[in-house]
């Protein structure tokens, strides 16, 4: 057996391609076996696809195409006799145009399945942002519903006819231009401050509430003025259920006191009628 003219007839490249009919595959693997020659030309002629293979992605059919002519070209052939040449060309190139629609169509499986995973992407940052605006809408819309109730619930209580209305007047020594005003209702134990006459406390400070007696003079606390910046209307519902005589608003340190700290009293009212 010619070993070069067997490695030259073509036959090798159709074995590695798949397609060679049964009984030829056959035959070549035990030729395979035989002749280390043979099993390091397929060796070579697998390892050529797959650089071709690696070579072609991204899609690129004119690259591959030129790859495999380069290969054709520069492998030394062997003159066989004009018939069996003739014949083993023909399946040659039969073989190559095989394995070059199976290679492009390859890429262009690959390709085409890269950009339906890009649009894919694309479709989901879409629908993550679309979720996250509608998400804050109806966050919007819940917080402008409950606030809407909020304010209606202040208002009825405000005007209800055991509601009654104490000025907190700014104190001389402090805040001499502040003010406030306390809505209480000793039936159902609420208290209402309209602290929109009291400036913003400055960062670690807090206003607080205290319920006063004067005689003796008892200050209970009635509760904390929180998140004021947040609070456009300075509204405060508050629950008391003190027999209050009177009110009055300090400046106290985050989290609230004890005791008022007289030095910082902003605003003091007392309940008449």
């Amino acid at each position: 057996m010619d070993i070069q003219k067997y490695i030259s007839s073509g036959v090798l490249e159709l074995y590695v391609c798949g397609a060679l009919p049964e009984g030829e595959g056959r035959e070549v693997s035990k030729e395979l076996k035989k002749h280390p020659e043979i099993k390091k030309e397929v060796e070579e002629i697998e390892a050529a696809l797959s650089q071709l293979s690696s070579a072609a992605a991204p899609y690129n059919p004119n690259e591959v195409l030129k790859s495999i002519q380069d290969k054709i070209g520069n492998k030394k052939v062997h003159r066989l006799p004009q018939e069996k040449r003739s014949r083993n060309n023909w399946v040659v190139y039969i073989g190559w145009a095989a394995s070059i629609a199976l290679l492009i169509g390859l890429f262009s499986l690959i390709k085409d399945n890269n950009d339906l995973r890009k649009d894919l992407n694309q479709s989901n940052a879409k629908k993550v942002v679309l979720e996250e605006e509608v998400n804050e809408a109806e966050s919007k819309a819940e917080d402008a519903e409950g606030n809407k109730q909020e304010a209606e619930k202040m208002l009825a209580a405000i005007r209800n006819e055991n509601t009654v209305k104490v000025k907190l007047k700014g104190q001389e020594k402090v805040a001499p231009n502040s003010y406030a005003a306390a809505f209480f209702n000793p039936e159902e134990n609420k208290l209402i401050i309209d602290a929109k006459g009291l400036p913003e406390p400055p960062e670690g400070k807090v206003y607080q509430v205290w319920s006063l007696t004067f005689d003796p003079l008892k200050p209970t606390s009635v509760g904390l003025l929180d998140r004021f910046d947040q609070n456009e209307k300075k509204l405060f519902q508050l629950a008391n259920a003190n027999s209050s005589q009177g009110f009055g608003i300090t400046l106290e340190p985050t989290g609230g006191s004890k005791t008022p700290t007289m030095s910082q009293l902003y605003t003091l009212g007392k309940v008449t009628g």
